[in-house]
């Protein structure tokens, strides 16, 4: 029995992966400094949540199969420096899903914006289909019950992401899974902290859709610019196919799909949903799959965790949750909600969380990403922005970067709660963007409050 031991078992990912390794039959420790909610409880259900919180070097020997180290870890952690004084293999995330997939057809799918959403539409479309593929995805994804999958498939498809590797390499990650077929949704600069260049984050892709190999294909978003400039100037070697939003019409808040033979209504709608999902298309296409097998699966597609999420809703209006948090994702998420729905009033709300949305030199970046809301609101909270070692921006500042001269600022949770509670929501849609949760807010009597209008109508 292989025995791998994870520093910082605590991750999304890394804790997926975990209970993926145990399924699989393997023996599989682990240690972290701070476990949350929901990979505590899973971890403690499967067997093997630490016992203490901590490093701990007497946990290392040199039987071990290998380390897998997540991005939590430092550099100087403990464990990860009795793994090399042993000559224990070390492994990121990254080059341990490489290592159990040499063998399979490797899908990355990669861009700043779309990734999840993409996999998870052809995840759902090759299960529906009855096609054993393994996995890797960034969300917790309705009928799959871990975020990764490493079997005997033939196939596997990764959500590749551009962010570090790991304390040891710093390069991003999508590099490791050297991919067979490649998809780049769209180029927009995130990760501020650690591209602080948009030219050295834009080279980043132009590398990764260098290395498509000769038998090999790069499905790519010819609607974005900068993808569509990379894509073209690429050296290499595979096929290049560029894709644009699937035709589609809007009717009543709902998006139909114009196919060649039929029209085909969907649960997801918003152009960049509709390019995601023409480049899911081509991907379960390259994999063998007909277009007709596609659109017969895609309709019962309700969307990924926290994109474009409907929490509850009545006749008239819709509580949404989103993750975005990114320029091009926020405008994305709010002129999709907006233009399905243009009769709506519509409440979009953002918490600037990370690093990149709280800097001030920034800020610029979010210029009429909220144009289209009726009533623009963001949140912040002093105490993360003195954390990261930022200037607290003011309303003013904040009215200046998103050029929207009545966005609204709020920095306790429980003012923006009362404020969003006093609203009338009839023919309203209520739109929560954020990568974090609004420091706990509750949002308990807000769906009550939306159940309420449907009650009544």
């Amino acid at each position: 029995m292989k025995h791998y031991h994870f520093i910082a078992i605590g991750g999304a990912v890394m804790h997926n992966l975990a209970l993926a390794l145990l399924e699989k039959g393997y023996k599989v420790t682990g240690s972290d400094d701070e476990i949350y909610e929901p990979s505590k409880t899973r971890l403690q259900k499967a067997g093997i949540l630490p016992a203490e919180q901590g490093w701990f070097p007497e946990k290392i020997s040199a039987d071990l199969d290998g380390i897998i180290l997540g991005m939590h870890a430092r550099i100087d952690n403990p464990e990860l420096i009795r793994a090399q004084e042993l000559g224990v293999p070390v492994y990121s995330f990254p080059e341990f899903i490489y290592n159990q997939s040499q063998a399979k057809k490797r899908v990355v799918i990669a861009g700043s914006h779309g990734k999840t959403s993409i996999t998870s539409m052809i995840l759902h479309v090759l299960k529906d289909q009855g096609v054993d593929f393994d996995y890797l995805v960034g969300a917790q994804i309705e009928g799959f019950d871990l975020m990764v999958r490493l079997s005997d498939a033939p196939i596997i498809v990764i959500e590749g992401d551009e962010y570090l590797t790991s304390p040891i390499d710093r390069t991003p990650k999508f590099f490791h899974y050297k991919h067979d077929i490649l998809l780049v949704s769209g180029i927009a600069w995130d990760h501020f902290n650690v591209f602080p260049d948009f030219e050295d984050y834009k080279r980043q892709f132009y590398l990764l859709m260098d290395r498509t190999p000769s038998a090999g294909s790069l499905i790519y978003c010819s609607a974005d610019p900068l993808v569509k400039e990379a894509a073209e100037k690429s050296i290499g070697q595979g096929q290049k196919i560029g894709y644009q939003a699937h035709p589609s019409r809007i009717d009543s808040g709902k998006t139909t799909l114009i196919t060649a033979t039929r029209e085909v209504e969907i649960g997801v709608f918003g152009e960049h949903n509709l390019q995601n999902l023409q480049g899911a298309l081509h991907i379960c296409e390259a994999l063998g799959l007909s277009s007709e097998k596609f659109y017969a699966s895609i309709q019962s597609f309700k969307g990924a965790a926290k994109r474009q999420e409907i929490i509850v809703q009545h006749d008239t209006g819709i509580l949404f949750r989103d993750f975005a948090h990114a320029p091009s994702k926020l405008k994305a998420t709010v002129n999709a909600v907006k233009n399905q729905f243009p009769a709506r009033r519509l409440l979009a709300v953002q918490e600037l969380h990370t690093y990149s949305s709280l800097n001030p030199q920034f800020l610029p970046n979010y210029a009429h990403s909220m144009d289209l809301a009726d009533v623009a609101i963001i949140y912040l909270n002093p105490h993360a922005v003195a954390l990261k070692k930022l200037e607290l921006m003011s309303e003013e500042m904040l009215r200046e970067g998103f050029k929207r001269h009545d966005l609204m600022l709020f920095t306790e949770s429980a003012a923006l709660s009362d404020y969003l509670l006093a609203q009338n929501y009839t023919d309203t849609n209520l739109l929560l963007m954020s990568s974090g949760n609004y420091d706990n807010m509750n949002l308990e009597p807000l769906k009550q409050k939306f159940l309420s209008y449907a009650a009544h109508s």
